[in-house]
């Protein structure tokens, strides 16, 4: 079915670049990926690629600066080796919230990350829920920003989640993203608003929606140091919920995060395989992980057959 193509990844152990291996019934590409003393990253490609269709499956997860060079270095050894394209498929983009200057002499590193790509050699870009869609826009290759709202939606949520569920956004800017769920599940919808005093800290200050004696289930892109989810979860059961789950693409979960929603009231945090779940958080027992693989195996195979990828941003 597939002829001169290779899938590789810029981790050996990433275990989603495994099933996409499986779904697609293709075999890993042979790399190796190691660090001399000093902590440089050296690469070398272990089989023929030339004039080879390559995809480069990497999530530029923590820890994140290794990652994005690893994917960086990867893509050069394979543009060196004469591969015929290289796509990097980045199910999770590192520095996606430093899309904008938020104070003056700041970065814009999100659009830094997508330029150092674009010169390491890569055609094409597939990434799973930017946590700002205007990054499309930083390359100046083709760009498909795929949504795992149909692998959530499929393999857990519909059967967990009936009519009478509240898609919570925790802010204003997901409210887009809470209502395409909630028309999709035939809920209903909840704003929280809250006002933020420091990075990484959150305060919740107002519900916007009805949600006592409601199942609430609070929508988000991905949960770092989970305590805007935590917040929010409180604040829903103040006001009368019935229970309290989350749902988000990305499970980030740095610093106290598994710990904080350990103790907070979320009954269940439905997340993906975008990022690897660590061991903390598998062994809380309050994570369901959903895989996006097949998600990811279908765009790859529609790509290398030159199929419409637009039914599954969807």
């Amino acid at each position: 079915m597939f002829k001169r193509v290779s899938i590789f990844s810029g981790n050996a152990n990433f275990p989603l670049t495994q099933e996409i291996c499986q779904v697609l019934e293709q075999p890993m590409g042979k790399s190796r990926v190691s660090r001399f003393s000093d902590g440089e990253t050296f690469c070398v490609i272990q089989e023929n690629v030339r004039g080879v269709d390559t995809y480069v499956v990497q999530p530029t997860c923590s820890p994140v600066n290794d990652s994005v060079m690893e994917l960086l270095i990867m893509v050069d050894a394979l543009r060196r080796a004469s591969a015929g394209s290289i796509t990097a498929v980045i199910p999770y983009y590192g520095y996606a919230r430093q899309d904008r200057k938020v104070a003056p002499r700041t970065p814009i590193t999100s659009k830094l990350v997508a330029d150092l790509i674009v010169a390491a050699g890569v055609n094409r870009i597939v990434a799973l829920d930017l946590h700002a869609g205007q990054i499309q826009g930083f390359f100046n290759i083709p760009f498909d920003h795929l949504f795992a709202m149909p692998a959530l939606l499929e393999h857990h949520l519909r059967e967990h989640y009936g009519k009478d569920v509240v898609i919570v956004s925790p802010d204003a800017g997901g409210v887009e993203r809470a209502r395409a769920y909630s028309k999709r599940l035939q809920g209903t919808l909840a704003i929280i608003d809250k006002r933020r005093e420091r990075a990484n800290e959150s305060e919740v200050m107002n519900i916007i929606g009805e949600v006592a004696g409601k199942d609430c289930l609070i929508l988000d892109d991905l949960i770092d140091t989970a305590g805007t989810l935590v917040n929010a979860a409180n604040a829903l059961m103040k006001q009368g919920a019935r229970s309290v789950a989350a749902c988000a693409t990305h499970p980030v979960l740095s610093g106290p995060a598994v710990e904080r929603i350990k103790d907070s009231p979320l009954t269940e945090v439905v997340v993906t395989n975008s990022i690897p779940l660590s061991d903390e958080a598998r062994a809380s027992g309050k994570f369901k992980v959903v895989s996006v693989a097949r998600l990811l195996a279908e765009a790859i195979r529609r790509i290398h057959h030159s199929d419409s990828v637009s039914s599954l941003f969807v």
